[in-house]
């Protein structure tokens, strides 16, 4: 559940570059439901052709008779969760014991491997550590100012190489909030030229400045409103350098969070592919900004305000940037694991579930089990999720299309292992029909009335998780900060930015027993006392009921998808939708 920040305890990660062991660990060998029908509404139903076809009537399948064994779910949650698994960070004997201890539930389910002949896809990976950063120098008629770190500004560079990157005299220009979003009729850099500029960035997107809906998509932030989008669309545009202006509301997080998560080491995939990546990538505060514009004879807010509205032009800041990085290097390899339960009758298309095994490790400074973070929520919990519907699949025998399940590495370090399974994925990714992610999949308080889906009104498959609620009598209901943009930052994300409808949903709010304030006082608990903290350990007294009918839902969910020949798409307007239209036109 990456949240943009982790904590300082990577010593356990360390272990995996340079002098890592590349040899994966050894491989075992791998070893007509009945149907309800249920009608569910949508705007854009679910649909073979990807068309609006409104009511649709969804006949989902039943768990097969063994259906979700909770005494197997919460051995694999202990397990993975224990003190011997060391907080399985990347690279350390946590991450040996751990990718071992999957591949053998694989293996004795009746899966196949999922990557060639192998359990296993290597994610080779480096670790960039700023070793020399400079000041941020503003010129503007001769006359200097310094931006310093950590007061007002931040830079670093994520291109390989220790030599040093940067910008020299560089055009500063305001794009607005940077964004090319053809279904909005929206486009930052039109008739623009920033080659060797450096564009200046507000955070978030224009819906966050008009909450009514008429821009984007309100206050729920959008792709585009994220960090990482800014700066992949600045580098497509040409830019040498971006800089993001940080405002605490609109971002989410305050200047500290960006400060503390980018003066560490920074962790990439080692094979990026051919996408351009600027010299330089950071961020300075608003009091920066404000003085920046006012410099050149612009009102801050005002500015602000005319990139909220559409039509917005770029303006020139008349002054330069100058700053310049320098990295070290280090290479590293984990792994994802991936099993396969291959189709009848049409095995390229394929259906995934997945989560991530990582977590942070342990903090070698501490004795014993003191420094550990176990993760047994985030995300043991998905994982030993992940292994149970992998059997109930198993058990039901093999489907039309085929079922992977994939658990990925270095989600905590950037979703870096689902971002390089998409890069090298097993078939291409418009033979993906969908992907379901698990990422903290439960707060173990039981059984609730309802079931969040983070990033709704994304995708035609919603219906479906609709109609297989419906079966329980459940809702769907919306996260309650979309504006946080939690769509964005867990592991799914990545096969959405490939055009794969991606489903990302968890228990609800609503306890059957005990009302909506039981499950916020546990959720807030955990989120003050144990998240990404040592706290977050295995507990034999929580209830377990919740998860259990959680994934029995996600069960139906994929095994509807892959026993039938729909193929959901984006719905209308959603910034992923092109992508798949260009994908199965």
């Amino acid at each position: 559940m990456n949240r943009f920040t982790i904590p300082a305890a990577l010593a356990a990660l360390m272990l995996l570059l340079t002098a890592c062991d590349r040899t994966p660990p050894d491989e075992p060998a791998p070893a007509a439901d009945a149907a309800g029908t249920v009608a569910a509404t949508s705007e854009d139903a679910a649909g073979a052709d990807g068309e609006a076809s409104g009511d649709i009537a969804i006949d989902l399948p039943e768990p097969p008779e063994s259906g979700f064994v909770t005494d197997r779910f919460v051995e694999d949650l202990e397990t993975l969760s224990s003190d011997e698994f060391e907080g399985r960070a990347p690279g350390s004997r946590g991450e040996r014991l751990t990718v071992d201890y999957l591949v053998d539930q694989f293996a004795e389910a009746g899966l196949a491997p999922g990557y060639g002949d192998s359990y296993l896809q290597p994610v080779p990976m480096v670790e960039l550590t700023n070793q020399a950063r400079s000041a941020l120098l503003i010129e503007r008629d001769g006359e200097a100012r310094e931006l310093t770190f950590p007061e007002n500004m931040i830079v670093g560079s994520r291109r390989l190489g220790t030599d040093p990157h940067g910008v020299t005299d560089s055009e500063l220009v305001f794009v607005g909030y940077g964004v090319v979003a053809p279904e909005y009729d929206w486009n930052d850099y039109e008739g623009l030229d920033v080659a060797g500029k450096t564009v200046v960035i507000l955070v978030n997107d224009p819906g966050f400045a008009n909450p009514d809906g008429e821009r984007f998509n309100g206050r729920a932030m959008t792709y585009y409103g994220r960090w990482t989008y800014k700066y992949e669309e600045a580098a497509r545009q040409g830019a040498a350098a971006a800089l993001i202006v940080h405002e605490t509301e609109p971002a989410s997080y305050p200047w500290e969070v960006v400060t503390n998560s980018w003066s560490g080491p920074q962790f990439e995939l080692a094979e990026r592919g051919d996408d351009p990546i600027m010299a330089l990538e950071g961020w300075i505060n608003v009091e920066a900004a404000r003085e920046l514009f006012a410099n050149a004879g612009l009102d801050y807010e005002e500015q602000k305000a005319r990139a909220a509205e559409p039509g917005f032009e770029a303006v020139p800041l008349g002054a330069t940037a100058t700053a310049e990085v320098r990295n070290s290097v280090r290479e590293g390899m984990s792994y994802n694991v991936l099993a396969r339960l291959e189709g009848t009758e049409r095995p390229e298309e394929t259906v995934v579930y997945m989560a991530h095994w990582d977590h942070l490790g342990r903090n070698m400074a501490l004795p014993g089990s003191a420094g550990i973070f176990n993760g047994a929520i985030d995300n043991a919990s998905g994982t030993a999720a992940v292994l149970e519907l992998a059997r109930m699949h198993a058990a039901a025998g093999a489907p039309e299309r085929s079922v992977l399940f994939l658990a990925v590495t270095l989600e905590e370090y950037g979703l870096l292992g689902s971002r390089h399974y998409v890069n090298d994925p097993i078939v291409p990714p418009s033979e993906h029909v969908a992907a379901i992610n698990l990422d903290a999949v439960n707060f173990m308080a039981g059984p609730t009335e309802d079931m969040v889906v983070v990033g709704i009104d994304s995708s035609e498959l919603e219906p479906i998780l609709e109609a297989a609620l419906d079966e329980d009598g459940r809702v769907i209901v919306p996260e309650p900060t979309p504006e946080a943009g939690y769509y964005y930052r867990s592991d799914h994300f990545n096969f959405a930015r490939a055009g794969i409808p991606a489903l990302y949903a968890k228990s609800g709010f609503t306890h059957v027993e005990e009302g909506e304030d039981y499950v916020l006082a546990i959720e807030r608990e955990y989120r003050d006392n144990r998240y990404h903290k040592v706290g977050d350990v295995f507990d034999p007294d929580w209830d377990f009921r919740g998860v259990a009918e959680d994934a029995t839902v996600l069960y139906r969910v994929g095994r509807y998808l892959a026993e039938n020949d729909v193929w959901p798409n984006w719905y209308d307007g959603n910034e992923f939708r092109a992508i798949r239209d260009r994908q199965r036109p």
